[in-house]
């Protein structure tokens, strides 16, 4: 009797049934889909070269929770998620084994830790004559649309925006699968979904003065983008509230659920598109836009330099700043007690939540790479552990470009935090939320404590509550 054809479906950072192609090409070739997802060890109980965990605790609830949605979305199509923790590519092929499958369907990632997975998956499914099919749904545009080839994409975003707005439009998401799946022929054990224990992490409470309360997974994903667009109208603004730092509304909020691929960029552009014609487009549409775009480009700055970008000297091969490599200053950086309130306040807030404001992202970088003249790479690792929204080509991306190694180079990189800090939080408002110890403080003081005489100290009750200034704040005033 000749075996049934089937398909093993790969999920990776696609974490969704809309707009993914890797699953509408295994249900279109195949009689049986198996979809799997792998919590790879190397991942999710790895350490950086800097020793942070590759996956902190805030990113493991999410994808965990994206998981679990994900299982109920495919049993809506009778389909049964495989979930197993491992190393990806043993799984898979003792999965490919098992089921006798034709092929398995994934996204291609472009960056070295996941394409030496896929290579290794390659290697092994050959010996038993089977294959990888791979697709492409993390971006607004393929790679094949592009109007020139990866290797002549411009290392300007502002060409690259032009080039591309102009002339290639962006295709239309997939619809989620109309087609119940299969039932499989094949006895193949689903697999209990880890929890945070698994990883060696408490459960993650949802902190109170948490900007969102970010939950993963598709569903929710597309809630905060209807909620975002067609509830309140929020979009209209965006360009005007976007370098705020306080409540959930300030932003779109989508970035974790683009990271994880629970939201595709396609679907949010459509919907953009949609809503322009219902309700009219503003410079704030056009701005979103422009963020989903900064994603394509980094990523296609990834894959036309390749893994330069994780060195130091980045695509442009050497660092104005040098940068040490002074854990202690790091560890100073990371804690939060660095005692310029405008830094300290945006560190405690990535480290009990995972998420940070665009602008505090821009300012803390800033301040470790040009103040500290701390190593770079330092940094962005630490980003790689704690985001909740860490996407590796974006965020290698906007550290390469803060250090002065991107494919742009700025002059005027270096940014005056203390002027920062007054433009951003004039009254405070964001330290006091984050600095319990510095309520007490006016607006005029807050953002300089160090600055206050011995008596003034004692008196706001500062000593032995507050860091003593890591650098002379008039050192901060100097930068650009």
């Amino acid at each position: 009797m000749q075996t049934k054809r089937r398909a093993i479906v790969w999920f990776r950072q696609d974490l969704r049934l809309h707009d993914n192609v890797a699953l509408n090409e295994a249900i279109n070739s195949a009689i049986e889909v198996i979809p799997v997802y792998i919590f790879d060890e190397r991942w999710f109980n790895g350490e950086t070269n800097f020793g942070f965990a590759k996956i902190g605790p805030h990113r493991t609830k999410f994808i965990i929770e994206s998981i679990k949605n994900l299982r109920a979305n495919l049993k809506r199509i009778d389909g049964e998620l495989i979930v197993r923790v491992g190393k990806t590519e043993d799984i898979l092929f003792e999965l490919a084994k098992k089921a006798k499958s034709s092929w398995i369907f994934c996204n291609r990632e472009r960056t070295a830790d996941e394409v030496a997975v896929q290579d290794a998956l390659e290697q092994k499914l050959w010996s038993i004559g089977q294959e990888i099919r791979f697709s492409r749904g993390k971006m607004l545009y393929h790679t094949a649309d592009l109007p020139f080839p990866i290797q002549h994409v411009p290392d300007s975003f502002a060409q690259f925006r032009k080039e591309t707005e102009r002339y290639v439009p962006v295709r239309e998401p997939l619809e989620v699968p109309q087609k119940n799946l299969a039932q499989l022929t094949v006895d193949i054990d689903p697999g209990e979904i880890p929890g945070m224990a698994d990883f060696g992490f408490e459960d993650c409470k949802d902190e109170a003065r948490s900007v969102l309360h970010f939950q993963g997974g598709e569903s929710e994903g597309l809630k905060r983008l209807h909620y975002y667009l067609w509830e309140t109208d929020l979009v209209q603004t965006y360009r005007k509230t976007q370098d705020e730092m306080l409540g959930g509304d300030y932003s779109t909020k989508l970035s974790p659920w683009l990271a994880q691929g629970c939201l595709s960029p396609k679907r949010v552009y459509h919907e953009l598109k949609r809503y322009e014609a219902e309700r009219g487009e503003n410079k704030s549409t056009y701005a979103i836009f422009q963020d989903l775009l900064w994603r394509d480009f980094y990523r296609f700055m990834a894959k036309k330099h390749g893994d330069v970008i994780f060195e130091k000297g980045g695509i442009q091969g050497k660092a104005p700043v040098e940068g040490s490599n002074d854990f202690r200053l790091l560890q100073r950086w990371v804690d939060g007690e660095t005692g310029i309130p405008f830094i300290d306040a945006h560190m405690k807030e990535i480290a009990l939540t995972g998420y940070m404001s665009n602008r505090g992202r821009q300012n803390v970088a800033s301040f470790l790479i040009n103040d500290l003249q701390v190593n770079w790479q330092m940094g962005a690792e630490y980003f790689e552990s704690i985001l909740i929204d860490y996407d590796v080509t974006s965020n290698w991306g906007n550290w390469n470009y803060q250090a002065g190694v991107g494919s742009e180079v700025r002059e005027d990189r270096a940014l005056n935090i203390m002027a920062q800090a007054k433009r951003y939080d004039p009254h405070g408002e964001y330290v006091k939320h984050w600095l319990p110890e510095l309520r007490s403080l006016p607006a005029d003081k807050v953002h300089n404590p160090a600055a206050l005489p011995d008596q003034e100290r004692k008196a706001y009750n500062l000593n032995g509550h507050y860091a003593n200034a890591i650098i002379d704040p008039r050192q901060l005033m100097q930068s650009s």
